[in-house]
């Protein structure tokens, strides 16, 4: 039988940058326009969060993406919904009034976009090399947080100078042409012959494997902790007058230098989670952004310290995100990949969901100062509590 072609771990930053644009345009170009448009930040936040909360339910359609069409298939199909719903979200009227039927199209969007990510979860799985999963974790979360500073930051600009439809029409076209990377995938189906009932049987056998081994099911619950989750990301434009920063100045630091920085701390963080080890580049990534939060709690406001804090918080969160993904790939191993893969993201963004809408609650009551120290103080907790479970679950490991 001839071996599968192994995916080089670069390829996974242009696969993932479609899913980055479609979540970058909803959690940072769309609460701009809302605030803009006459919402109150807590409103736009819980817009952002609704959004979110399609990744809460991955797994519902992760199983679909393994037993049915390959994981090329699922990927284009996952990529035409997600262009389609992000051009119609930047063509309706924006009005508090509709505020219920934006949520509705935005959820909508948003499980569109969880149709890309799937798929290349199940192929990094599938694909890469064990000792390179890191570095594929890095650049597939360099293409995620990437294409959120060209779907957000870059989005801002396009809207305010072009319009709308326009700004969404060219971001739908720059997915399009990142995701003709996926030619240089060999495609993946875990199943092919079985009947229905064989193949939910491999299915189920898989995930209890995986919950039955303890550190797989500490990773499950891990991911569902708020420590990494850089919730301020949704909401650093929605603020950004606190620190009297300007549209130009937020939809460069929001976008395209967002962008940058994030990607080249995901790659950062692939290669340290690598080299130092998954846990060690997580936790300590995590913690760093909650100090963050609290230095930017701290100091003065002048649009100066809002490009300087929220540059450091994108950097620390590409390291997080890369090493949280290393970990997620450590823990679901092969098999049935897309439904372990969707399962753990899908707890991965509870955080993300609660912390948006907690973070937006605590500012319109007590302000931006508040808001970020407590982010930076409920993660740290976490962080105690977690670590204090590892140890107990690995007694002879340094």
């Amino acid at each position: 039988m001839k071996p599968r072609r192994e995916t080089t771990p670069l390829t996974f930053l242009f696969l993932a940058l479609p899913y980055g644009i479609s979540g970058g345009f909803v959690s940072v170009t769309l609460p701009y326009s809302l605030v803009d448009s006459g919402f109150s930040v807590a409103m736009a936040a819980a817009v952002v969060a609704v959004g979110s909360a399609a990744n809460l339910w991955r797994f519902l359609w992760g199983p679909i993406a393994d037993l049915t069409l390959t994981a090329r298939r699922w990927y284009l199909l996952g990529l035409a919904a997600a262009a389609a719903t992000m051009l119609l979200l930047a063509l309706v009227p924006l009005r508090p009034e509709a505020v219920a039927s934006l949520m509705a199209m935005v959820f909508i969007s948003q499980v569109a976009g969880t149709l890309i990510a799937l798929p290349v979860g199940g192929l990094m799985a599938h694909t890469v090399a064990d000792g390179a999963k890191g570095r594929a974790a890095g650049w597939f979360q360099a293409g995620n947080l990437g294409g959120t500073g060209l779907g957000g930051g870059a989005g801002i600009w396009l809207v305010t100078t072009y319009g709308r439809g326009v700004g969404g029409a060219i971001l739908a076209l720059a997915m399009f042409g990142s995701a003709a990377a996926i030619s240089f995938v060999p495609d993946v189906r875990i199943v092919s012959t079985e009947t229905v009932g064989e193949r939910l049987r491999l299915l189920g056998r898989d995930l209890r494997a995986m919950v039955r081994s303890a550190l797989p099911l500490f990773t499950i619950v891990l991911v569902a902790t708020p420590i990494g989750a850089g919730a301020m990301s949704n909401l650093w434009s929605a603020v950004a007058a606190d620190w009297n920063a300007g549209p130009d100045r937020v939809a460069l630091v929001t976008g395209i230098l967002n962008g940058a920085v994030s990607a080249i701390g995901s790659v950062a963080g692939g290669w340290l989670a690598d080299r130092a080890g998954r846990w060690w580049a997580f936790f300590t990534s995590g913690a760093s952004i909650a100090f963050v939060a609290l230095g930017m709690a701290a100091i003065a406001r002048t649009p100066a310290t809002y490009t300087a804090g929220v540059l450091v918080y994108s950097f620390l969160i590409g390291v997080c995100y890369s090493s949280f993904s290393a970990v997620v790939l450590f823990a679901i191993g092969r098999g049935a990949a897309s439904t372990k893969y969707a399962t753990l993201s899908s707890f991965g963004n509870i955080p993300v969901v609660y912390m948006t809408a907690l973070n937006g609650w605590v500012h319109d009551r007590s302000g931006t100062e508040w808001m970020l120290v407590v982010e930076a103080v409920v993660t740290l907790a976490s962080i105690a509590i977690a670590l204090a479970v590892l140890r107990a679950l690995t007694p002879r490991r340094t």
